[in-house]
């Protein structure tokens, strides 16, 4: 089967930065919607926008925690949004849509990770619905903002979608709950969407890129116990970084979905996962750090994660 997933030499590399990327481009009457854009690679996100000229809307679960965070970051502006509440979406994509304004980037940033049991909503396993339902749902209300313009739409996602394709049998982990493989089988629906996504809005100039961002500390690890990150060889008992080389900064981890939403380098492509600021190769058997694994790009795979989160969401901006 032939992919799209190959290397452009995008001259960027996994030391790059946001600010790196966006050099020489005038963002300057640019809307871009960053969710969960306060805090780790969200924030470095819409801090390089911000400096490129974009305004950035950044709908936050804790909007007080949002503004104190983007305190001082002119063209930042907040608004609610709990992405594990559909009524929440719901109610932010409303008064987006009611200001009349169109979107030219939405990245789905906001996520969680490796988290204990938890269930939301009607009883969703939590890290599939914060990290995919919730952004489907978004997307879908945010339709008619996103295609006047022709807008990007970056899904990010993880390396993570190396533990686990689609669990047809148990979406919502009723059965064994694991939470590593619970958050593989999020990132994959993150790459999924992102491929089906394209596949609707190519037409309408809307483009859909999905991207692993890179291995960096940030709030992300919060359900992570300090015993298992030592254990995993992150770091030692004082918390320091045992191999910094292996990590980036958020700077760093913020260039790929930055240089996603905004590259003169992508016009004309979408549909792809990338990582280290470029095109990232299909994934090869026995490495679990590089490349996409064939389950998250395959079309018949996200074209069935599309209609079972429009059949779960009630939202489906293609529907007859």
């Amino acid at each position: 089967m032939t992919t799209a997933q190959h290397k452009i030499g995008s001259g960027f590399d996994a030391r790059s930065t946001a600010e790196d990327v966006l050099a020489g481009l005038d963002l300057t009457d640019r809307l871009a919607v960053v969710t969960g854009g306060y805090s780790g690679l969200g924030l470095e996100t819409t801090r390089a926008l911000t400096r490129a000229g974009a305004h950035v809307v950044v709908p936050a679960r804790r909007p007080e925690a949002a503004r104190e965070a983007l305190d001082g970051i002119e063209g930042a502006e907040v608004d609610r949004l709990d992405l594990g509440a559909l009524d929440s979406v719901r109610a932010f994509a409303e008064r987006f849509l009611a200001s009349g304004r169109t979107i030219d980037v939405l990245i789905d940033n906001a996520g969680i990770m490796a988290c204990p049991e938890t269930r939301v909503g009607p009883g969703w396993e939590a890290q599939f619905a914060t990290n995919h339902l919730g952004h489907f749902a978004l997307v879908n209300r945010l339709w008619p903002a996103l295609a006047p313009g022709g807008a990007r739409v970056v899904s990010v996602s993880s390396r993570g979608h190396h533990f686990s394709g689609m669990r047809w049998d148990d979406v919502q982990w009723e059965r064994g709950y694991d939470k590593w493989q619970a958050y593989g089988q999020a990132k994959t629906a993150n790459v999924l969407f992102a491929v089906h996504l394209d596949r609707l809005g190519a037409e309408h100039g809307v483009r859909a890129f999905s991207l692993h961002p890179g291995a960096i500390l940030t709030p992300l690890q919060r359900h992570l116990p300090k015993e298992e990150m030592i254990e995993r060889g992150w770091i030692d008992d004082e918390g320091n970084l045992l191999h910094p080389d292996s990590f980036k900064t958020p700077a760093q981890g913020a260039a790929t979905q930055t240089w996603a939403a905004t590259s003169p380098q992508l016009d004309g492509l979408g549909g792809v996962y990338l990582e280290d600021c470029d095109i990232a190769e299909p994934a090869v058997e026995g490495d679990s750090t590089h490349g996409v694994k064939s389950w998250a790009t395959d079309p018949g795979e996200a074209s069935r994660l599309w209609a079972l989160s429009a059949e779960l969401t009630g939202v489906d901006a293609f529907g007859a």
